[in-house]
């Protein structure tokens, strides 16, 4: 089995528990459920912001624990104030050492959108996602087929969620894209096996349509990176482990951001 494909597998059986333990009832009571979503197309395309979605990731599959130090209210306040358009929380526990709990202390934090960063199979996690305070979930067409992309993009967005498709190559592309997405990021990292290429993006920007916000993903860690996507017609920047793997995440932002 392929890294991804052990992760999906898990996540199967964490669903199966979580349905359990926590009913979709009880999800809708809680109190962050009944907020209205923040948009991710108008954070991204606000003159106040710098179309980087940053992210916290305490550790990673193929890179082990990347920072297991900086607390994550610190770190995305941090972000915001850095003037990024939205901040991305893994909130997979196994495989990125995440949780929920995460994504409630970023969203107390926060007055921008927050993306639930995980591997979504069904839509008993996107109601999950609204009630622990994110804005933003992200579907993986390497992981789902086109009538579950549909299913779920359309829950999603019944819910006021953004939806965020992610793809990586041209076939995922054609066979993924549908008017209940708002946004599309190219993953430069192939989750197959975590190689990483920027030429991914690059591939496939002209092919996304304009009504979509065109993200980048993965392998960003150079101002000058940024601007070449832009230029190539990409409007936001996912970025992953770039600020996570210094000591201070909050500085290491502030210095990049100076540059773009």
């Amino acid at each position: 089995m392929t890294i991804l494909e052990t992760i999906v597998a898990n996540k199967r059986q964490e669903v199966k528990q979580a349905k359990k333990a926590v009913t979709i009832a009880d999800l809708e009571k809680k109190p962050l459920f009944a907020r209205e979503c923040l948009s991710l197309r108008e954070s991204v395309l606000s003159p106040t912001t710098n179309g980087i979605i940053a992210e916290y990731k305490r550790a990673s599959p193929s890179k082990g624990i990347i920072n297991d130090r900086s607390p994550v209210a610190e770190v995305v306040a941090g972000y915001q104030a850095a003037g990024v358009s939205a901040i991305s929380v893994l909130t997979d526990q196994e495989f990125f050492k995440g949780s929920l709990d995460d994504l409630v202390a970023a969203r107390a934090a926060l007055h921008i959108p927050l993306l639930r960063k995980e591997f979504i199979i069904d839509a008993y996690q996107l109601v999950e996602a609204k009630a622990h305070g994110a804005d933003i979930i992200l579907l993986i067409a390497a992981v789902l087929q086109p009538a579950e992309l549909k299913s779920l993009s359309e829950a999603a967005q019944s819910l006021g969620l953004s939806v965020l498709l992610e793809v990586h190559e041209r076939d995922e592309l054609e066979r993924s894209m549908m008017d209940s997405v708002d946004a599309i990021g190219v993953n430069n990292r192939n989750l197959k096996d975590f190689t990483v290429s920027l030429a991914h993006s690059l591939e496939l920007v002209d092919l996304i349509p304009d009504q979509f916000i065109k993200v980048s993903e993965s392998g960003i860690s150079d101002p000058a990176t940024i601007r070449n996507l832009r230029q190539a017609g990409f409007q936001a920047f996912l970025i992953g482990e770039n600020f996570m793997k210094t000591e201070d995440p909050t500085q290491a932002i502030q210095h990049f951001v100076v540059s773009l």
